[in-house]
């Protein structure tokens, strides 16, 4: 029950998000037609476009993992029993992942209240907020952990058979 509220979080996240590539395409696409057929660059499309998807591809690590779409290097653990590629998994999540979402969670929260508390912004030509992009940091690293302990969760409850006999 858990793990399917967790996973919902981030696919609800992930398809809302996935939205904005949309948006920053159109932004680039608005901006190109100006400059080229118009005469008349924008002064702000390039900052809008690079914050776009600097959010779009921050927010997107807790749907990727979710969906098993990390780097993954199986080169070893395939040969392993799913009992063993499940313990193996399992100490993949606390050596590695656990520890560098810790560090990522607690440094993004800093990293966006200072910001918030400065009321950062760019220093281009159009001085965009900065800190509305680093708190989405701190979500995607929330979101991040949550999917992590659903995965974890997964191993321990032995809920990915499916794989298992996929893998065998």
């Amino acid at each position: 029950m858990l793990t399917r509220v967790l996973d919902g979080v981030n696919e609800v996240v992930g398809r809302l998000v996935s939205v904005v590539a949309i948006v920053f395409a159109a932004i680039i696409i608005y901006d190109v037609f100006m400059r080229y057929a118009m005469n008349a660059p924008t002064r702000w499309a390039f900052d809008v476009s690079k914050q776009l998807y600097g959010f779009y591809f921050i927010m997107l690590g807790g749907y990727a993992l979710r969906h098993k779409a990390h780097v993954r290097v199986d080169l070893i653990t395939e040969r392993l029993s799913p009992l063993a590629q499940r313990i193996v998994d399992l100490a993949g999540y606390l050596i590695f992942f656990f520890p560098f979402v810790w560090v990522f969670t607690s440094r993004s929260w800093d990293f966006a209240i200072k910001s918030w508390n400065q009321g950062e912004t760019t220093y281009g030509a159009v001085q965009l907020p900065v800190y509305p992009l680093k708190m989405a940091m701190f979500v995607a690293a929330v979101l991040l952990l949550l999917q992590g302990v659903s995965e974890v969760l997964k191993i321990l409850l032995n809920t990915h058979k499916d794989q298992d006999e996929v893998r065998a």
